[in-house]
């Protein structure tokens, strides 16, 4: 982990500024050291005692006394974890397209945390943050207590809605549980990031359009009679058709949709039988759907159904299918992903911007901007230098501080340059 001068500056020109010099800012909302310093330490509590989905009551109440502390009335989602927050009087907004929302997600993973060294490592077994979620959760935290400073001196010229979701790892994510307790109620658009190991701290991705995939997920069962191995023509080889249904349905599936959506089934598990020499009665096979495209993704489940059934068919197997929507792809609006870019541009410079690729994994973000216009950044994790190849759900995974920095003065100058049309 690096400290927070590790990763380099740059001012609205694009040139790298010296230690010790302030970066030059129009806007007012930087990070003052004393609060980088806390964000940093809440962090690493959080980091210390992750929570999986719906069960995030720890990091709810430590959020929620935070902002109180601020002066804000922050409320907790009617699902008894998460919370939003509004900066402001919201209903000033209504005429003006309504409040721009930061959105965190502040779930974690089911895996242990491997980090050998690290002081703050996870003390819950089998759980880690090991997606970045608690860089997510401090970044509009920190956003949201500076953008409380300005609206106490009368500097904050729309209202702000934080929005902390939990549940985003839990398909179909905690997203659709927000919306339904008002989370969206009064907002026109809605920003988020997400912590990217390949960019480097002090840098976001950004593209317009697609940013992410749809991702669902689908668990196959097979039944036939069952028989001796030794007269597999009397009965129905079950593991050839759970066999012949692995390899063919993937292939089937692609060529029944346009190449350039990328939709594609890939397993996770296949599980059948119990003794060499018996045909079982029952197989099972589980994986996910992803797709680039949002109207194939729509048009996924018929399309996986009927290869399904056509392969198990053939074997005379019978097929019972669970096809459990999850989440579509996150499409970037191009005016507020605009919106970022200059928001990044003022804070660290125009070079700070580079463009970033669709992602094959999926984020419950994109259920909002079924309602409202929004955009997702990558946030830039790396530290500056670092050769070592990382990704995200991995136990080792873990961020450069600096990057909170990063997101929470992206958050604030997207907020104070948001015009609400």
């Amino acid at each position: 982990m690096s400290p927070e001068s590790a990763a380099s500056e740059a001012d609205p020109s694009g040139e790298a500024v010296p230690p010790g010099r302030a970066l030059a800012d129009p806007l007012p909302g930087t990070l003052p050291e004393p609060l980088r310093a806390e964000l940093v330490a809440f962090r690493r509590d959080l980091h210390m005692h992750p929570e999986l989905g719906h069960q995030e009551f720890r990091t709810t109440a430590a959020i929620k006394a935070r902002l109180e502390k601020a002066g804000l009335q922050p409320r907790v989602l009617d699902i008894g974890t998460g919370l939003v927050c509004d900066i402001g009087d919201i209903t000033t907004a209504a005429g003006t397209g309504g409040v721009l929302a930061l959105r965190a997600d502040i779930d974690a993973l089911p895996i242990p945390d491997t980090k050998a060294t690290c002081a703050y490592r996870s003390t819950v077994p089998d759980r880690a943050h090991a997606c970045g979620h608690d860089v997510h959760t401090t970044a509009v935290l920190g956003a949201g207590l500076v953008l409380a400073d300005l609206h106490r001196q009368g500097r904050l010229p729309r209202p702000v809605r934080l929005l902390f979701q939990p549940a985003e790892e839990v398909l179909p994510g905690g997203a659709p549980d927000a919306i339904t307790s008002g989370a969206l109620d009064g907002v026109g658009r809605i920003v988020g990031v997400h912590c990217d190991p390949k960019v480097d701290a002090g840098r976001i991705g950004l593209r317009h359009g697609p940013i992410t995939s749809a991702c669902d997920r689908l668990e196959v069962a097979l039944d036939g009679p069952g028989g001796h191995t030794a007269r597999p023509h009397l009965t129905t080889d079950l593991v050839t058709a759970a066999a012949r249904v692995a390899t063919d349905v993937p292939t089937l599936v692609a060529r029944r949709a346009d190449a350039r959506s990328g939709l594609s089934v890939t397993w996770g598990r296949i599980e059948s039988g119990h003794a060499c020499n018996v045909i079982p009665q029952h197989a099972e096979l589980s994986g996910t759907v992803r797709c680039l495209d949002l109207a194939t993704w729509r048009a996924a489940p018929d399309i996986v159904h009927a290869a399904v059934d056509e392969i198990a068919g053939l074997y005379k197997a019978k097929s019972q299918i669970t096809y459990v929507r999850g989440v579509p792809p996150v499409v970037n609006d191009p005016d507020v992903a605009d919106l970022l870019r200059a928001a990044q541009t003022a804070r660290r410079g125009a070079d700070t911007v580079e463009d970033t690729e669709q992602s094959l994994g999926g984020e419950d973000f994109s259920w909002y901007l079924e309602h409202v216009p929004g955009a997702m950044a990558r946030l830039g994790v790396r530290r500056p230098g670092e050769r070592t190849v990382r990704d995200l759900h991995q136990g080792d995974f873990d961020a450069d501080e600096h990057a909170i920095t990063v997101g929470v003065e992206l958050f604030t100058a997207a907020a104070l340059l948001d015009t609400g049309h």
